[in-house]
């Protein structure tokens, strides 16, 4: 075989706070032999995403942490350059969670076949794959969102965020988005075809959202928590659905957020207004996949539904985009191209 190195990045330390360089390390090693059953893959592009951070911590969550000395995980477009898997041949390009690397062995479990020409081969890790169906399913199933209805969506320029506020338009909600800066901004009502586009740094934020949902919130799809949360409170509505995809305002957080204690105001509009505050992860639908693969082709074959990347060369960048992804630096989902 042509390649003898694989280059990975592993996970050196775990943060404390805002994760830093040191925390990763980048190795080179030799390539094992394939053996019987088992498929090499090439990484072509690797998706950063939110959830790393957790996998970055020993803390209890839904899933096992990354080891010390282990590669970070994360999905994967991969090539198969040898086979001894009758399901699979050299040329192949396969769906997978081969992690931050060039090269990974596979048996061939959980490996998903692409179709090259159906769509941009990186899509299949944005609008058409994880983040894409998070958004589907958070929005469809918990959201529930009617004709007429307000959904704010937190984090609108995401990969997850976009595709909500798209979605909920093709329902017939009107969509009010919050995002950082300008250009996102006008990207959302411009390119995302939002009602509504709001920038969460401003000072009057508040007043700002009050006056962008004069008839109330009925659905907050969670993406940040933090101060944005805060200023969606009190203009939920009753009997409002907030699906709870992530938070990561407090990613970061080494110790709880200082005052005031917010959580009593929070229960007593859960009681009062009859709130539904449902935490998910997309693992949770799996039994949707059929269904939004076939929705989701379909809005953006037919330009109801919009994606926007931020491409990344070369794996040794990853660990500075994933930082900055946690900051908000990125504009759409962001992939690293590998190969």
């Amino acid at each position: 075989m042509a390649e003898t190195l694989n280059r990975r990045i592993v996970l050196a330390a775990r943060p404390d706070g805002e994760p830093k360089a040191s925390d990763l390390r980048l190795e080179e090693v030799r390539l094992p032999e394939i053996g019987p059953g088992q498929v090499l893959l090439k990484t072509l592009f690797l998706s950063l995403d939110p959830y790393m951070r957790g996998r970055m911590s020993a803390a209890k969550s839904y899933a096992k942490p990354v080891e010390i000395g282990a590669v970070m995980e994360g999905g994967t477009v991969s090539e198969v350059v040898a086979s001894t898997n009758s399901a699979f041949k050299p040329g192949d390009v396969v769906l997978g969670y081969a992690g931050w690397q060039s090269h990974a062995v596979s048996d061939g479990k959980g490996l998903r076949k692409l179709d090259r020409a159906a769509a941009p081969l990186s899509a299949w890790l944005g609008v058409l794959g994880m983040p894409g169906m998070t958004a589907y399913t958070g929005l469809l199933t918990i959201g529930q969102p009617k004709p007429g209805e307000t959904v704010v969506v937190a984090a609108a320029t995401g990969p997850v965020g976009s595709a909500v506020g798209q979605i909920a338009r093709i329902k017939g909600a009107r969509a009010v988005g919050i995002a950082g800066g300008p250009e996102k901004r006008r990207a959302l009502t411009e390119e995302f075809g939002f009602d509504a586009a709001l920038d969460h740094r401003s000072p009057t934020f508040a007043e700002d959202l009050a006056a962008a949902c004069p008839d109330g919130i009925d659905v907050y799809f969670e993406n940040v928590g933090g101060p944005v949360a805060a200023a969606v409170q009190p203009l939920l509505n009753p009997f409002a659905r907030i699906p709870v995809c992530g938070l990561i305002a407090h990613y970061n957080d080494s110790a709880p957020p200082p005052g005031p204690d917010r959580l009593p105001a929070l229960m007593r509009d859960v009681l009062t207004k009859r709130l539904t505050y449902r935490g998910f992860i997309v693992s949770d639908f799996q039994d949707q996949a059929p269904a939004f693969a076939r929705d989701m082709s379909a809005w953006l074959k037919d330009g109801r539904v919009k994606a926007r990347e931020d491409v990344v060369e070369g794996l040794e960048n990853a660990p500075e985009a994933f930082f900055g992804l946690l900051k908000g630096r990125n504009f759409g989902k962001v992939v690293v191209k590998v190969a």
